[in-house]
């Protein structure tokens, strides 16, 4: 059974990719396109990121993960006053910030998949881990090289692979 939240993202991530999908581009979008089935199509990704992510998006995205205003205003490189502009502008993200936000909502649906609770992975991502040099796995999130290590420990995890 889906979540309020689940349902809205599902329709805003399409209405974005019905948006932003250039014509010549080889990838169906279908109607019932969900946020998950998004996630794991790169083309899709790679789409969403070049048109850039609608504040309307971001919004979304920010609730449904574990990451706060200050989080998020560091792992986009930018300030929280610029944050703030985004939302009064209908201007969208540019695409390295699209990207970093797609990254985050990466990070949380694998998280998601391993602790089946928002606190517990907040706490997960805030506590210091030892297969990550001691550091805070949200510490590492904001290079891609970081996350994809943050990843890679979720899914050790999920696999009862300890490190």
């Amino acid at each position: 059974m889906k979540t309020a939240m689940e349902k809205k993202l599902d329709k805003e991530i399409l209405n974005l990719l019905k948006q932003s999908i250039h014509p010549d581009m080889a990838v169906p979008l279908k109607e019932d396109l969900t946020y998950s089935d998004f996630l794991s199509n790169k083309m899709l990704i790679v789409s969403a990121i070049r048109a850039g992510i609608p504040y309307s998006l971001f919004d979304l995205i920010r609730t449904y993960t574990p990451f706060s205003e200050n989080d998020w205003a560091e792992i986009l490189n930018i300030s929280t006053k610029t944050l703030h502009r985004y939302k009064m502008s209908s201007t969208p993200f540019k695409s390295t910030q699209s990207e970093k936000i797609i990254e985050m909502s990466e990070v949380t649906k694998v998280g998601m998949d391993v602790f089946e609770d928002i606190d517990q992975l907040k706490r997960w991502l805030d506590t210091p881990n030892f297969a990550l040099g001691s550091l805070k796995p949200i510490e590492l999130l904001k290079d891609s090289y970081g996350k994809e290590l943050v990843i890679g420990e979720l899914t050790r995890i999920n696999y009862g692979v300890l490190g």
